[in-house]
C-alpha cells in the first residue's frame, strides 16, 4: 500500500486543475461520495471541471454548490458521442489531473496519447495529464490499464489491486468523508412508530449484497422491535413481501431514499449494518457521525473499521440468529449502548472528517502531478 510522497512537492490547491467524471447510478453510495467530494474541494479552492450521466437531480446539486457539470449520455457500446465530448472537455480545460469514478466513466475516457497530447505537454502552465481512476469496488482491472493511478478507498482494495498486478506504487489508499451536519431527530409518529418501542434504522440501496432479508429475519426474532429501512433498489418488492411472509410487516417502515438521514439516525436507538459484501462502509462512518451505535453483519468494510465491543458490534454475515441475539443485548444495556456511540464518533474525528479527507486529496493530486511533471523533464 503506497501514499505518495508529499514532501517538497506541496502544490497549491490553485494550481491544481482536477476534471472529474461520474457516470454512476441516480443513487448509491460511490456517487454521494462523489457529490460530496465534488463539492468540498470547491470549497477548497481546487479549480474543477465536472462530466457527469445526464442526470438533473446530480446537476442540481452540483450547480446549486457552485459548480456547474457538463452532462454526457455515457450510454452503451453504440454512445459513440460520449469519448469524442470527453476529449473536448479535456482539451478544453487541460486538467493536471483526470479522476474517474469506477468503470464506465474510465472506460469514456481517453488516453493523453489517443487524443492528441503527450504526457509531458498537458495544461496551460505545462503540468502533465495524470490519469488516476478511483475504486470503490473489487473491479476486474481491465478496464483501468491505461490509467496511471488508482485511488482506492479501503486499504484491502489497494492489496485487491496489487496481487491483481497493479504496481504497488501505483496504487493509494485514500479514505471517504461523509456528511456530519448535525439534525434534530424526526418525530417517530411521523412513521408511526411508537415513542417506546426499541427502534432500529438501516440505509442503503435494497441489494442482494446489502443482506437486508438478514435483518428483516432478525427483526422477525425480535417480538418488540421496529425497523425504519431507508433507501431504494431491485430488492425492495422481494424484501417487502418477506417482510408480509415473516409477519413483521406492521412494524418495518420502507423510507425510499430520503436526504433525511442525519435526523433518522438521531431518533432510531440502533445503526444496523447487515450487509453480506461491503467494501468500505460508508453507512458506518455516517452513523458514528452522528453519534449513533453500530451493529453490523461482518464483512469487510465494517470487518476493517469496527473494533468489535469498542466501536461497534460485529455478527457473523448471513446469521439472523446472531444478528438478533446481538440487538436484544445492546439494547439491553444503554450505558454499554452509549459507550460504543462516543468510542464510533471519536474513530470518525481521527480520520474521516471532510477536513482530513480532503487534506490527503490535495496531497495526492499534488503529489503525482509533480512527479509525472518531473519524469517528462527527465524524458
Amino acid at each position: 500500500m503506497t501514499t505518495p510522497n508529499t514532501e517538497a512537492t506541496v502544490t497549491h490547491s490553485s494550481d491544481l486543475r482536477i476534471l472529474q467524471a461520474m457516470a454512476g447510478a441516480s443513487h448509491g453510495g460511490a456517487e454521494l461520495f462523489f457529490e460530496r467530494l465534488v463539492l468540498a474541494l470547491h470549497r477548497a479552492g481546487v479549480q474543477q471541471h465536472i462530466l457527469i450521466r445526464q442526470n438533473a437531480e446530480r446537476a442540481g446539486k452540483l450547480t446549486e454548490g457552485g459548480i456547474r457539470p457538463v452532462e454526457l449520455p455515457f450510454g452503451g457500446r453504440f454512445d459513440f458521442s460520449t469519448k469524442r465530448k470527453f476529449a473536448a472537455e479535456i482539451r478544453r480545460f487541460q486538467p493536471s489531473v483526470v479522476l474517474t469514478w469506477m468503470n464506465r466513466a474510465t472506460a469514456f475516457c481517453p488516453s493523453p496519447r489517443k487524443i492528441g497530447v503527450g504526457k509531458t505537454g498537458m495544461g496551460k502552465t505545462g503540468v502533465p495529464f495524470v490519469k488516476v481512476a478511483r475504486l470503490g469496488g473489487y473491479y476486474d482491472l481491465k478496464y483501468y490499464q491505461d490509467c496511471d493511478h488508482l485511488v482506492c478507498n479501503t486499504h484491502d482494495l489497494v492489496d485487491y489491486v496489487v496481487r491483481e498486478g497493479w504496481p504497488a506504487e501505483r496504487a493509494h489508499y485514500l479514505p471517504n468523508f461523509v456528511d456530519e451536519r448535525q439534525a434534530a431527530p424526526v418525530r417517530r409518529s411521523d412513521f408511526t412508530t411508537p415513542e417506546t418501542v426499541p427502534l432500529l434504522f438501516a440505509l442503503g440501496r435494497l441489494h442482494e449484497n446489502k443482506g437486508f432479508d438478514t435483518l428483516l429475519k432478525a427483526v422477525a426474532r425480535l417480538s418488540d422491535v421496529y425497523l425504519w429501512l431507508a433507501g431504494e433498489g431491485p430488492e425492495r418488492p422481494a424484501l417487502e413481501a418477506l417482510a408480509t411472509k415473516l409477519g413483521i410487516r406492521p412494524r418495518v417502515r420502507f423510507l425510499g431514499w430520503t436526504d433525511a438521514a442525519p435526523a433518522l439516525h438521531r431518533a432510531a436507538d440502533l445503526f444496523v449494518c447487515p450487509s453480506r459484501h461491503e467494501p468500505l462502509g460508508n453507512v458506518v462512518l455516517e452513523a458514528w457521525a452522528q453519534h449513533r451505535p453500530v451493529l453490523a453483519a461482518a464483512s469487510q468494510g465494517p470487518s476493517a473499521l469496527i473494533e468489535h465491543g469498542v466501536n461497534g458490534l460485529l455478527t457473523p454475515v448471513d446469521d439472523d440468529a446472531a444478528m438478533a441475539a446481538a440487538i436484544k443485548a445492546a439494547l439491553r444495556d444503554r450505558t454499554a449502548l452509549s459507550a460504543l456511540a462516543d468510542a464510533g464518533y471519536a474513530s470518525f474525528r481521527d480520520g474521516y472528517t471532510e477536513q482530513a479527507v480532503v487534506a490527503r486529496y490535495r496531497a495526492f493530486f499534488g503529489a503525482v502531478t509533480a512527479s509525472a511533471t518531473a519524469a517528462g523533464d527527465a524524458g
